[in-house]
Parts: structure tokens; sequence; C-alpha cells
């Protein structure tokens, strides 16, 4: 774990942190979400560490600083540290076509809307698909209303591996040609991604992200397949509708996604705060933590750097895109109150990172509730910012 330090030792006020306690105290008592874990750190430190509410509302078990959350996109950047760590060591370039390591997307075919809602015809991509452009969510591949639905239809087995699943992704034709637009892509950009660090490194996706990743930061706890006291601390999922929150049924879709096979480049990982925050720290760190290096400080510049700015469509005011996180390029215009340079990513059940290379800070907030409301995010951030004091 982080060291933890007071935060007077880190320049932030101890009286103005309790409002993290009060912004998602809020949250719960308007029946958002049912709990939290909020860390902070500053300047290499943990200087707020604090869990809230419940993990299980029903069984009244109170959230634990060391509770287990899925995370979902949060993942992803994950998987951009994996591609740039084989990047510098000339396995994999930014603009290597994905069929060099997938020889069933070198043919693609791009959506063409009809009249009719839902219906299209094809015509060729005018290139094929890069590494860059899947990293940045300008593929088209699985993005938009033309080609997600038709990526659903694809036929998928309890059994199915990334080897098997992937290359049946080159198949639905792309929602725009490459680079025309930025559109996020859920699932298919990042899975297959995950594929081409099996490709290129020669290992699974998750042998690969145990030996070069999770192991050297100390990340005990984050893991594909939770088992035993790590399942154990899962939080409960929730679904959230106004005024209420409702247990998430075991079998809904979004707790089924992978088999015990895959391991999702999208939004298959679990973990605890503390334990991304290793994560975290080592990027604002300049790829390093704790004596171990997984990537060069140049390196970090480039994946936190804007390759998608705020005027290509599809991208909101003020928020450029790098290689694979959200990069906060005109704080005002984004209307959020983090520095100039700011870049991390959220979760769909509400998990929300953010770096600060300025004010050398990393916020990170766990929640659990489907539907969360991107508010809370802001709130969350302010919270953090208001709390700086030096």
């Amino acid at each position: 774990m982080i060291p933890e330090a007071k935060p007077e030792s880190v320049g932030l006020s101890t009286e103005r942190l309790a409002q993290i306690r009060e912004t998602i105290q809020r949250h719960m008592d308007a029946q958002e979400i049912s709990g939290a874990v909020t860390l902070v750190a500053r300047q290499g430190r943990v200087a707020h560490l604090e869990a809230h509410g419940s993990m299980d509302v029903e069984g009244k078990r109170a959230m634990e600083k060391n509770a287990v959350f899925r995370i979902w996109s949060m993942t992803k950047p994950v998987v951009g540290v994996a591609i740039l760590m084989l990047l510098e060591e000339g396995k994999v370039r930014l603009n290597d076509p994905v069929s060099r390591f997938i020889p069933e997307f070198k043919t693609m075919k791009v959506a063409v809307a009809q009249e009719k809602p839902g219906t299209y015809y094809t015509v060729p991509a005018t290139r094929e698909i890069t590494i860059q452009d899947l990293l940045t969510h300008v593929s088209g591949l699985g993005s938009g209303p033309l080609s997600a639905p038709e990526m659903t239809k694809l036929p998928k087995q309890p059994t199915d591996t990334l080897a098997d699943y992937v290359p049946r992704m080159a198949s639905p034709p792309l929602d725009f040609q490459p680079g025309s637009r930025w559109t996020y892509s859920p699932g298919a950009a990042f899975d297959t991604l995950g594929r081409v660090v099996e490709v290129a490194s020669g290992q699974s996706f998750e042998k690969f992200l145990a030996a070069r990743v999770f192991g050297p930061l100390g990340m005990k706890e984050t893991t594909f397949h939770p088992a035993g006291d790590v399942l154990a601390r899962l939080v409960k999922s929730y679904h959230r509708t106004p005024g209420a929150l409702t247990p998430l049924d075991p079998k809904h879709v979004m707790l089924n996604l992978y088999g015990d096979n895959y391991s999702s480049g999208a939004g298959g990982l679990y973990s605890t705060a503390a334990d991304y925050a290793l994560f975290a720290q080592m990027l604002l760190d300049g790829g390093q933590l704790h004596g171990k290096r997984l990537l060069s400080p140049r390196t970090v510049e480039l994946m936190a750097s804007i390759f998608v700015p705020d005027t290509m469509p599809g991208r909101p005011p003020g928020r450029g895109f790098g290689l694979s996180v959200q990069v906060i390029s005109d704080p005002i215009a984004a209307g959020q109150r983090v520095s100039k340079g700011s870049y991390g990513w959220d979760g769909a059940f509400g998990t929300h990172f953010w770096i600060d290379p300025k004010e050398k800070v990393v916020g990170i907030m766990m929640i659990q509730t489907d539907n969360s409301n991107r508010q809370l995010d802001r709130d969350f951030e302010n919270a953090v910012m208001q709390a700086i004091v030096e």
C-alpha cells in the first residue's frame, strides 16, 4: 500500500477533507448509492481513505476500507499501460494495423445508416483500424447505434477465451470510418487490445498483467477472477431508480458478461481502492513505484497527451482523449474542478479515478450502483480540490 500521512504534511486540510464524507452522505441520503470507499493521495502519501455506508444493505454489512469492487471500465487504463509496455519493447506500434496481430481485422466494412432506424448498408473502410484507434475510441468497432447492436449478436460460449471470441468481432461493420469521430467502444476495442497483448507478448493477457503490472506494483487484490477472501469482500451491486436502490439480480446480464476463461480488457477487473491507488500513483510518479519501473516518464506523458481534441465530433467541451484515458484540456469548459492536464477514467457502476499531475493528487472513488449519477464524480473532485491548502 502507498504510505499514509497526516493531511497537513502533504498540504491538505483535515477539516476540509471532511467534506468528502459529507458529500458521500448526501448522495447516500438521496438513495443514489449504497456506500463508497474514497481515497486521496498527495505527494505520494495517502491522506484520506474512508469507507462509507453499506457494502450489503439487506445484510446490514458496513462498508470496509478493503472492500472489493467490480471496476468495469477502469480496467481500460490498465490495458493501456500493458500496450505501452509492449510499445517500449518494440513489439507494438501505435500505427500498427490491428490485423498485424489478428488477421481477421484486415478487411473491415463500415455501416451507413438508411432512413429506416436501425437499417444500414455497408461500404469498405477507407483504411485499416490501428492500435491507436482502439486506445482512443475512434475505431468505430462496437461503437454507436449501428455497430454496437451487431456486436451483441455474435455467438459467445461460456468457455470462450480472448483467442476464441475476439476474431469474431471483426465481422460486424464499423459504426463510422476510422478516425472520423469519437464514439466510446464499451467492450470490443479493449477486449481486442487484450488479445493484441497476448499475441505480441506470447503470454495470456491475465498472466501478462499478473507478472508485469500487478506483481511489481504489489496489487495483490486485483484480479479477473476473485476467490476466497477477495470474493468474500465483494460489494453488492445495486440498480438506481429515482429515490430508490434495488439489489441487482445475480442473473443480470451485467454480472454475467464474462466466462471463467475470458479476461476482458474492457471491464473485467476487480480491485480495491488501495490496490488501484498503487496503479494510479505509478503513473503520477512517471511510470515507477517503490523502485519498480513499468514505463518511462516520456511514455506516461504520451499516454496522457491529447490524441483526440474536444473539437472532434463526439467529444464534449474541454475534454480531450489520450491513450485509454480522458484528459482535461480546459477545466472551465469541461465543468470540472481539476487542473488542466488531469487524466483518468470511470467504470459502469460508478467507479471513478483521476490523476492531477499539477497538484500531485490521486483521487479514487469506488461505488457499485448502475445508472449512477455522474454529478457525484464532480462533487467528489470538488471536495478533494477544496481541501488543498498549499
